[in-house]
């Protein structure tokens, strides 16, 4: 990584290529960033967008080209799964960074920490007094307040003097991200950094992010992230990039423009090839030039041949087996571990079409409620009961049971040699894994030369050949890349069974959930009826009601007399409540055509983010209307 660039440039990607042995990832990728730029980088798992990011941050060399950066550019990156020293504590580790001003804040903390433990300490007050007019000259105690802040709203404040060895992955995920945004990068780089992070520190750091100045590189699954942070999309596509101007909604519209395009185009050569083939099938025998002419016109039209298209995920399995009339029951389940509650009476009723999402903070207790659904854990208090029909299948998040040393086919073969298909047909094992992307070659491979990303989908096929009736998933959006979450969403459209999903991922519980479970702190769950979106709505308007202001004093000279009756609607109120009445009918019927045009939507995701706001607003004035109509019809 060396050479400079343009002075408005900040990076140069010149021809770079990468294969893993014989396996090719890109060639020939070209690409540049300026000082402020978005980048978004898409692709189907195991396209190499995780190498390329590790090359933009000279984590792994290309084969061949280069990658040049700007003189005195400052590179932080976020990798899908940090590595950090398990003996420093996490003020330590939020501090290693490699900035001037990040060094000084190292030791200026350090020699905080010392004072605090020994304040007569003559030698260490005389270092302090020397850092700080250095904090001063750098203009530090602006970044000591903002790493401070950072490492506040990332939950990790309470665990500042912790080693890291006592950390969940959620919580080394969050440090490591601290320690990048302290780090005040020219140039940031993340990869999948939403992944084991709760909805309220995504919603901050999409926040954050919106603000910082830095230049952005990420991968990531998450669709609202992208589609609020980035302003430009670069696709890994069969080895090759293409760029596009704008957000991912941009990115959506302008690539269904360019496959029409070139349909149209392959259309129209195919007319002039078959054209061609049928002059030469009746021309004359004779080698003449004009003949001649149309052979090699001929041949150039097959060589135009464009390369095959990519593949697209299909899941061709069938969408759940018959479901009797008792699904899922959890009366009054309790689990404790040591002093810590997580799960406190909780009761729950699940029918056959069920769309349950479940958010809360890391270590909330999610994966533990999933846990005890499916058996894994027995809860320390109340009943389980499930239906005797159902056949569950769970998609957890450790992808349990996966053999890295077992051969893909062989992985899918130990279930069924035959997969039944949504129609009924029976399929070859083979031919379900070429569906999910897995050419011949991989699936005669051993699983753990897959990409994380892969496994994951290979994990996810295995769970759903067994043909469940309640899928059970837990965070589903880690690692797997966007075009196979939109093939999952459309499954789950048709899905007959019963779904129930720990998520982070905003735009799969606006996608495909009907009810919302929040975790809110000492074992409570509390339902919030709607997506995500109507969750947010509802959570941000939940506030106490104020009392009214006391009406003036009427004059003292005589007494208050005593109320002739209860309270009476005026003839104002009365035609309110009349007008109520009709309000709220209009708006269910309003709700419910939108509820219809969002299970139409499919993955126009414009279309959807519309709609989803759309229900809300409607949701909100329902629940406003009905407030007020149930205020006046108390004394009707």
């Amino acid at each position: 990584m060396s050479g400079i660039v343009d002075a408005m440039n900040l990076l140069s990607i010149e021809s770079i290529s990468k294969q893993y042995a014989e396996r090719p990832l890109f060639e020939d990728v070209t690409f540049g960033m300026s000082r402020g730029d978005r980048l978004g980088v898409i692709g189907v798992n195991g396209s190499g967008k995780s190498t390329l990011l590790r090359i933009v941050a000279g984590i792994e060399p290309p084969d061949s080209g280069r990658v040049v950066l700007a003189s005195g550019t400052h590179v932080a990156y976020l990798p899908q799964a940090p590595l950090l020293p398990e003996e420093q504590t996490v003020l330590e580790a939020v501090f290693a960074g490699d900035s001037p001003t990040v060094r000084l804040l190292r030791e200026y903390e350090q020699v905080s920490a010392q004072l605090a433990a020994r304040p007569d300490d003559a030698s260490l007050l005389a270092r302090l007094s020397t850092l700080t007019p250095q904090m001063d000259a750098l203009g530090a105690w602006d970044a000591e307040s903002a790493a401070h802040t950072i490492i506040t709203e990332l939950g990790l404040a309470e665990y500042a003097n912790s080693p890291i060895s006592i950390l969940s992955g959620g919580q080394r995920k969050r440090v490591a991200m601290a320690r990048a945004l302290v780090d005040q990068p020219d140039l940031l780089i993340l990869d999948e950094p939403t992944n084991h992070i709760d909805t309220d520190t995504i919603s901050w750091m999409e926040d954050y992010l919106s603000r910082s100045t830095c230049a952005l590189l990420l991968v990531t699954h998450d669709r609202y992230f992208l589609d609020r942070l980035v302003s430009r999309m670069i696709e890994l596509d069969r080895g090759r990039l293409s760029s596009y101007a704008g957000n991912y909604a941009s990115f959506l519209e302008q690539k269904a423009e360019r496959i029409a395009r070139e349909s149209a185009a392959e259309d129209a050569r195919q007319n002039l090839m078959r054209r061609e083939l049928a002059w030469l099938r009746r021309g004359a025998q004779a080698r003449t030039t004009k003949q001649k002419a149309h052979v090699e016109r001929a041949q150039a039209l097959v060589d135009q041949r464009p390369e095959a298209a990519q593949g697209s995920v299909e899941i061709d399995v069938g969408t759940g087996r018959r479901i009797g009339k008792r699904v899922l029951e959890l009366h009054g389940v309790s689990k404790r571990y040591g002093d810590r509650t997580l799960i406190d009476h909780f009761s729950l009723e699940l029918t056959a079409s069920d769309r349950i999402g479940i958010i809360g903070p890391n270590g909330s207790g999610k994966s533990t409620l999933l846990n005890l659904i499916s058996g894994r854990v027995q809860p320390d208090g109340g009943e389980i009961r499930v239906g005797e029909t159902i056949y569950m299948a769970y998609y957890d998040q450790e992808s349990a049971g996966l053999d890295l040393s077992m051969r893909v086919v062989d992985y899918i073969r130990e279930v069924a040699e035959l997969v039944r298909g949504r129609d009924g047909a029976l399929v070859a094992a083979t031919q379900m894994l070429e569906r999910f992307l897995f050419t011949p070659e991989m699936q005669w491979a051993t699983i753990a030369t897959l990409s994380g990303g892969e496994r994951r989908r290979l994990y996810l096929l295995r769970q759903l050949i067994h043909n469940p009736n309640l899928l059970i998933l837990d965070e589903p959006t880690n690692d797997l890349d966007l075009q196979t979450l939109g093939v999952l969403e459309d499954y789950l459209d048709d899905f007959s069974g019963a779904v129930i999903a720990v998520s982070h991922d905003r735009y799969f519980l606006d996608r495909v959930v009907g009810r919302i479970f929040a975790f809110e702190g000492e074992g409570q769950i509390v339902e919030y009826p709607g997506n995500y979106s109507t969750y947010t709505e509802r959570r941000a308007r939940k506030v106490v009601a104020k009392p009214a202001a006391p009406a003036k004093a009427a004059k003292p000279a005589a007494p208050a007399k005593a109320p002739a009756g209860p309270r009476k609607l005026s003839s104002k109120e009365r035609r309110e409540l009349e007008t109520l009445e009709r309000r709220i009918a209009e708006l269910e019927a309003q709700r419910d055509t939108i509820g219809g045009q969002l299970n139409s939507a499919g993955s126009d995701h414009t279309r959807y983010s519309q709609l989803a706001a759309d229900l809300a607003a409607v949701e909100v004035d329902i629940e406003t209307s009905f407030m007020r109509w149930a205020e006046l019809a108390e004394f009707a």
